[in-house]
């Protein structure tokens, strides 16, 4: 089959970036997202967005403002994501992004995503990538880079073999997204209002359960619950600052930031980066299955667990791990933690974790439910988290056979048949 050789900027009407000059910021009105938005599955997440003005937002030039069809693109830090957008959205996003305007007479918006999301595409775009710290591709180099273009009905079929393993993968994020919020219920109905299943298999609180004031954690809480700080229920350590030029014997994986920024609760090992050290300096940032993993950056007090870590996972500088010293409290203190994320938390469990550190940590002061509640609320976490774990481990086939098959695709070394 013939393949046509275009420059990118052939197949679009336009290729343009974000504002340049740093919106005026306030609490309410149209999201204004950056790279940081984008998540693991290829599409923005609004969470922990910051927001502009109508007025701002309708100032913009037309090639500013996404449409359904056009393509994002990070052209700087964590750059080479490509983001199709489904559907008409009102935002706006930062100079570090490009957005492509398809040609549709040249070339499909579904088909180009492919395209820029296929690794070929990366490892070209990173040859004009310019910086050390902070790779950056501009707008005329990524415009003048040439891509193979099918005809127009082999594109159609291309994309709907590749959008079926994409519907796969999303209706496995959908499916883990409902489990994380039947499991939040659950954490909320049980430990936020106390109605937890009573002796008498009623709700606790709701059925006249005895609830005392504490002035410590400035709320009401089961009479015959304890408080302890988190300092005496867990060990902290500070993950692993290194020397990228120091290679050593022994491969890792590390956890970073951006793992647990693009996560909701579960980290996925099968997507962690690879890493070189010696051994004698590794093993000592290896994460334990009872580990509680905190960003101090980021998202600072962003939780997350490694559901059945390999033995040569660690994390790093950047990241804490909090290990309950009784590992029963281990799913109790990880929804109790993740509820602080994004809100301000004092040591009386109130208020913001803008700067985490180990004594921000230590010093939180946390209700303790009695051993036969953290049972049964561990038996249903544990189940749900089996579950969680299984469909992460088939995305992660899934994306390797679709980032197996575009290269394939792409350079029509492979066909589709009717």
């Amino acid at each position: 089959m013939q393949l046509q050789i275009k420059k990118l900027s052939e197949c679009c009407l336009s290729i343009s970036d974000g504002d340049h000059q740093p919106p005026p910021k306030q609490d309410k009105g149209v999201p204004f997202i950056t790279i940081s938005n984008f998540n693991q599955m290829n599409e923005i997440s609004f969470e922990n967005v910051m927001y502009v003005s109508e007025e701002y937002y309708e100032g913009l030039a037309d090639i500013k403002r996404v449409q359904e069809g056009d393509i994002l693109y990070s052209v700087v830090g964590s750059f080479g994501i490509p983001i199709l957008i489904r559907k008409n959205e009102r935002f706006v996003f930062q100079r570090h992004i490009a957005i492509l305007r398809p040609n549709r007479d040249i070339v499909l918006p579904e088909y180009l995503y492919y395209v820029l999301l296929n690794p070929d595409f990366y490892r070209l775009a990173e040859k004009y990538a310019i910086g050390a710290a902070q790779k950056t591709i501009s707008l005329d180099s990524l415009r003048n880079i040439e891509i193979k273009i099918h005809p127009l009905e082999e594109q159609k079929r291309i994309v709907s073999k590749l959008v079926c393993i994409d519907d796969k993968i999303r209706n496995n994020t959908a499916i883990n997204d409902n489990l994380l919020q039947q499991l939040q219920l659950i954490y909320n109905y049980w430990f936020t209002q106390f109605d937890f299943p009573s002796k008498e298999n009623h709700p606790y609180n709701a059925s006249g359960g005895v609830m005392v004031r504490n002035e410590q954690v400035k709320r009401t809480i089961p009479a015959n619950w304890e408080l302890k700080s988190l300092g005496e229920l867990c060990i902290f350590r500070n993950g692993i600052n290194y020397d990228k030029s120091i290679e050593g014997e022994k491969t890792y994986k590390i956890i970073n930031v951006r793992n647990i920024s693009s996560t909701d609760i579960m980290l996925n090992e099968n997507e962690l980066d690879e890493i070189r050290l010696p051994q004698k300096q590794g093993d000592k940032y290896c994460v334990s299955a009872e580990s509680i993993i905190i960003a101090r950056s980021g998202i600072p007090g962003a939780t997350r667990i490694l559901y059945k870590p390999s033995n040569n996972t660690i994390f790093c500088g950047f990241v804490i791990s909090c290990t309950p010293i009784d590992s029963d409290m281990q799913y109790y203190l990880t929804f109790y933690l993740k509820q602080l994320e994004g809100s301000s938390a004092t040591k009386t469990g109130g208020s913001i974790l803008q700067n985490v550190s180990q004594d921000t940590l230590s010093n939180l002061i946390v209700p303790i439910p009695p051993k036969e509640i953290l049972g049964k609320f561990n038996q249903i976490v544990s189940q749900t988290f089996e579950l969680f774990h299984e469909n992460l481990k088939e995305t992660s086939r899934l994306v390797k056979l679709r980032d197996w098959l575009l290269p394939l695709l792409m350079n029509g070394q492979a066909t589709i048949d009717d």
